[in-house]
């Protein structure tokens, strides 16, 4: 969200004021425009605090005005849903969201704020935020989104919940308290200085409920310019298609996806839990401190392990919550234990990086001898060559050799010096390729002699 204000402070008319944002509701809104009226306060002066107001505008061509509400300073210009308001709340009445994504997807649902911000600090890159904050202050066009809820581990009163915004009042809480950054161990962290700390102690807030925002949390982290990881992702796209009953189809659209990606990280995460639930599979038992949630998402778009698992690609089976047929759920089971290993039984996944070996697993399911291999427990290189069949390994064997050998003749006159250890590798081909063909000339014997390839 960006814009400037470079009218003289006062005119009725600010042929300079860009106001953006085309997430939570507001349309993205361009000038020239004629300021019709500014009913609560003129533009702000130069180094004057920023601020609210609303302003009706209207572009000269356009007969019908618009309500903008805006937050306006000199530096920039930040947009409020409609029918919201921004107010200035401190940091001491502000909590932790306890459904934050990011931490649901970890397994931290309804931690004590505490150990909220011990997995903020651990995790997401606080320190980089707080050192931005500590020599720059508080970008006060940015607000935060604050629910009134109860939490969890908080009593029975509802208290501001930040929604959209964690990472910033993290920051913000650990530059104002020693105490805090002694529990965290965030000691490295510099002192912020006496007016960097002044700024810090209240902040831009936007008083919402959740499923008010949730196009503009979805723009900004699932599609958008703060990405989330993919599990975090697919638990927010979880939340707004089966809590708030918005269709996956709407959401894409609302996000600007134009890959499916809200589809694909939908069925992954719905078969995840399907699993769970049937105990073929436990994240927890992943072997690796990493879960690559991004294998499963990206594997399940594949051809040989949807057939694998039963998964159809067709748009009626999109959406459901049981993506994965009842018969299938084994191989499901065994899918994810390739993928991720499992540290109870000492497996270690298949699939180390996602390029190229979960390209090479779907390869190796696509085949009967290759899905064999796979479920006797042969590693992933013997079974995607029992897969192939011998055959085929020999020829792009062949054909790669040829390749090779083309490059190293092509180098010979500017390459090769005498050297006797060259000399003697390109003796060892040359014996090698006489066995060769030796083998193919003695098998070729049995043949008919009209179809015996001619040896040159």
């Amino acid at each position: 969200m960006e814009g400037a204000v470079s009218a003289t402070p006062g005119s009725p008319s600010a042929p300079g004021l860009d106001v953006g944002g085309s997430a939570a509701g507001c349309d993205t809104v361009t000038g020239p425009f004629d300021i019709l009226s500014a009913p609560d306060r003129k533009l702000p002066a130069e180094g004057e605090r920023q601020r609210v107001t609303h302003y009706r505008l209207r572009r000269p061509s356009v007969r019908q005005p618009r309500l903008v509400c805006v937050l306006v300073s000199s530096g920039g210009v930040a947009t409020v849903p409609p029918g919201l308001e921004m107010e200035w709340v401190s940091p001491d009445d502000l909590f932790f969201d306890e459904r934050n994504p990011r931490l649901t997807a970890r397994g931290d649902e309804a931690s004590t704020q505490d150990e909220i911000l011990l997995s903020l600090w651990r995790d997401f890159a606080v320190d980089e935020l707080a050192l931005s904050l500590a020599a720059n202050g508080y970008f006060q066009y940015d607000p935060l989104f604050v629910a009134e809820e109860v939490l969890e581990r908080g009593g029975d009163e509802p208290v501001l919940v930040v929604i959209e915004g964690n990472r910033r009042l993290a920051a913000v809480k650990l530059l104002l308290s020693a105490e805090l950054r002694r529990k965290v161990k965030a000691t490295d962290l510099p002192a912020a200085s006496r007016s960097v700390r002044q700024s810090l102690k209240a902040l831009p807030a936007v008083r919402c409920e959740r499923d008010e925002i949730w196009r503009f949390v979805g723009f900004k982290h699932v599609n958008g310019p703060q990405q989330w990881d993919a599990l975090s992702k697919a638990e927010y796209i979880a939340w707004v298609h089966n809590q708030l009953g918005e269709p996956l189809r709407d959401i894409a659209n609302q996000i600007g996806d134009r890959h499916s990606t809200v589809q694909r990280l939908y069925n992954a995460l719905m078969a995840l839990t399907q699993a769970e639930k049937e105990s073929v599979f436990d994240r927890e038992h992943r072997y690796n401190k990493r879960f690559f949630f991004s294998h499963l998402y990206t594997g399940l778009g594949y051809k040989g392990i949807q057939s694998y698992v039963g998964l159809g690609s067709s748009k009626s089976e999109r959406g459901t919550t049981k993506p994965i047929p009842k018969t299938r759920l084994d191989e499901f089971g065994l899918l994810c234990t390739w993928l991720f290993g499992d540290k109870e039984k000492a497996i270690p996944p298949l699939v180390k990086r996602q390029n190229p070996d979960l390209r090479l697993l779907d390869e190796a399911l696509q085949t009967r001898s290759g899905v064999t291999a796979l479920e006797r427990g042969l590693p992933l290189t013997v079974a995607l060559d029992i897969a192939k069949g011998d055959d085929r390994i020999l020829r792009e064997a062949l054909v790669g050799a040829k390749t090779t050998l083309q490059t190293a003749k092509a180098r010979v006159v500017t390459g090769y010096s005498g050297e006797p250890e060259l000399f003697s590798t390109a003796q060892d081909i040359l014996l090698l390729a006489e066995s060769i063909l030796d083998e193919m000339t003695s098998m070729d014997s049995d043949r008919p002699t009209k179809t015996r390839p001619r040896r040159r």
